[in-house]
């Protein structure tokens, strides 16, 4: 038996077998859990279908998050559907293409806004409708954040301050939500080949090198995220909550470049 057996989850932000969302999506099936999953737009929307078929369910449901009434159909059509849930994964973040040309100083006050209005008070508004649905099962929620937001990576721009904040909110959540005896967590995943990814431009350098830096020197998969997500959400996480994982091979803990053999390598010539 699966360590979520019995537990439904919400997925949201699949876009397609590469996405970090159907990581989780893949390994929470495995481990027994009933997934619904919802589509962003009428483009997305054949495509969830057809991913949240492959996980035997049919619940999937439109829902833009910059629409209060989408939000707030979500929750009813949840409730029609399970009457509970259990788990909630917050797996969107958005900002216009060309805030991620330039610098920070180049961003537009309306793409700011989009960006923190879809990255970051998303969370907050689904947590706010769908809490009722988690009374009395200890629910766990999970977002997806990343390294710029602790440090500055070239070209990631305003969805490093997202991030920042989107971290931040995390941590107030966490506070507001223990009373109803549930928990929140975000996983900063390493750089993975999605195609939000490829926005950012310079992306395949930036993956070049946080996987020659990282002490395993190798890459993050969204296997590597799912399970985390499993075990964020699971019972076995109880006593964690408003905490920051990092699932990037170590990445983030790294001061100088690489690995012991390339230095060697840089320094002594072999």
């Amino acid at each position: 038996m699966g360590i979520l057996e019995g537990k439904k989850a919400l997925i949201t932000g699949v876009a397609n077998e590469k996405s970090i969302a159907y990581g989780i999506a893949k390994a929470f099936h495995r481990e027994g859990a009933q997934l619904a999953f919802t589509y962003a737009n009428e483009k997305l929307k054949s495509r969830v279908k057809e991913i949240a078929l492959e996980f035997g369910s049919e619940l999937v449901f439109e829902c833009d998050v910059s629409k209060d009434e989408h939000i707030k159909d979500l929750a009813q059509a949840i409730g029609s559907a399970w009457g509970s849930l259990d788990i909630i994964v917050h797996s969107i973040a958005f900002a216009p293409r060309e805030e991620f040309k330039g610098g920070v100083i180049d961003t537009s006050r309306e793409g700011f806004k989009i960006a923190m209005d879809i990255s970051v008070y998303s969370l907050i508004a689904l947590t706010r409708e769908l809490l009722p649905l988690m009374e009395g099962r200890n629910g766990a929620i999970i977002t997806l954040t990343y390294y710029g937001a602790e440090k500055v990576v070239p070209h990631y721009n305003v969805m490093g301050i997202a991030k920042a904040a989107l971290e931040s909110t995390v941590r107030y959540l966490a506070y507001d939500i223990a009373k109803y005896g549930h928990r929140i967590n975000a996983i900063s995943a390493g750089p993975v080949k999605t195609l939000a990814a490829y926005s950012i431009t310079g992306f395949h350098l930036l993956m070049e090198h946080t996987t020659k830096v990282n002490p395993f020197g190798r890459p993050i998969t969204i296997e590597d995220v799912g399970d985390t997500a499993v075990f964020l959400c699971s019972d076995w996480a109880r006593a964690i909550t408003g905490e920051v994982i990092h699932v990037d091979n170590g990445y983030h803990i790294m001061g100088v470049f690489g690995r012991e053999e390339e230095i060697k390598k840089e320094v002594f010539g072999g």
